[in-house]
């Protein structure tokens, strides 16, 4: 399917059970037709993730997903060298077959490599960059602004084709100017509860509107209280999912479905948040 206007693409995320509203369909037909990143912020658990697979799903392309944490670097991201096997041709050639250790016969191929250089249409998901420090953000910037990278064994390596890129970042720590100027910025909130109650039933085909209602109006309760951890849309999903499998609605009874903290729970117990949910 096409992203040639924000519509097709609002048509194109639905099909994959996605809702988006007019600000993201306008922000990833921008990100698509311009080839620009597109950096998606928000608090964990919104669906920011979610963009990126349904667009993949969607447009039929390939996901290719690089999960960032504490430590990463392009040895995790870009490339590696297989050693073991370049140490078993070493010993079957001599020492002459030193010239051919760094080519692409030993070159392992990690998720950035992977979408500069395949044929094939991509979405890139770089998830999570705000886990990733200061200095595997710089080394994107190169990636981000000409989707190309230095290999120094082998050169720079330029994309066959741009993909869709999709950065997300819960905001646990500021991004750097550098890497804002060079994306497209969409910042998606938690959905007001009768928008969460649509996302329910289109996830849940056949949940009673009185559960998903319920649901959502719950979960809006929880999100404004002071927790340590607040349910994204894919808890609340969850939780109408489990009262549908008990066939009742006790939401005290299945408080562990949607929140994840000892503490939070007690809380909400102790506070009668749900009493008259």
């Amino acid at each position: 399917m096409s992203l040639d206007s924000p519509a097709a693409v609002r048509e194109a995320l639905g099909g994959e059970r996605y809702l988006a509203d007019r600000g993201l369909s306008t922000a990833v037909y921008l990100a698509a037709s311009l080839e620009q990143p597109l950096l998606l912020e928000g608090e964990a658990g919104v669906g920011k993730t979610e963009v990126a697979k349904a667009l993949a799903g969607a447009t039929g392309a390939r996901l290719i997903r690089l999960q960032c944490h504490e430590g990463i670097d392009l040895h995790h991201a870009l490339y590696d060298w297989d050693y073991p096997r370049q140490l078993l041709h070493l010993r079957t050639e001599g020492a002459d077959a030193g010239e051919q250790l760094y080519s692409e016969r030993f070159l392992l191929r990690r998720p950035l490599l992977e979408a500069l250089q395949a044929s094939e249409p991509v979405v890139l998901l770089i998830d999570e960059i705000d886990r990733a420090d200061d200095e595997f953000e710089a080394f994107l910037l190169e990636l981000l602004s000409d989707f190309q990278v230095s290999i120094p064994e082998l050169g720079t390596v330029t994309a066959e084709r741009r993909p869709l890129v999709v950065i997300t970042s819960n905001r646990t720590r500021e991004l750097h100017d550098a890497l804002k100027r060079r994306c497209l910025y969409h910042w998606i909130d938690y959905p007001t509860p009768e928008r969460e109650a649509e996302i329910v039933r289109t996830r849940l085909p056949g949940v009673p509107d009185a559960v998903a209602d319920r649901v959502c109006a719950a979960v809006a309760r929880l999100r404004a209280e002071q927790l340590y951890k607040l349910p994204g849309v894919g808890e609340t999903i969850d939780w109408a999912r489990a009262l549908l499998a008990l066939d009742e609605a006790d939401l005290d009874a299945t408080l562990g479905v949607v929140l994840k903290v000892r503490e939070d729970i007690d809380a909400v117990r102790d506070g009668g948040v749900l009493q008259d949910a």
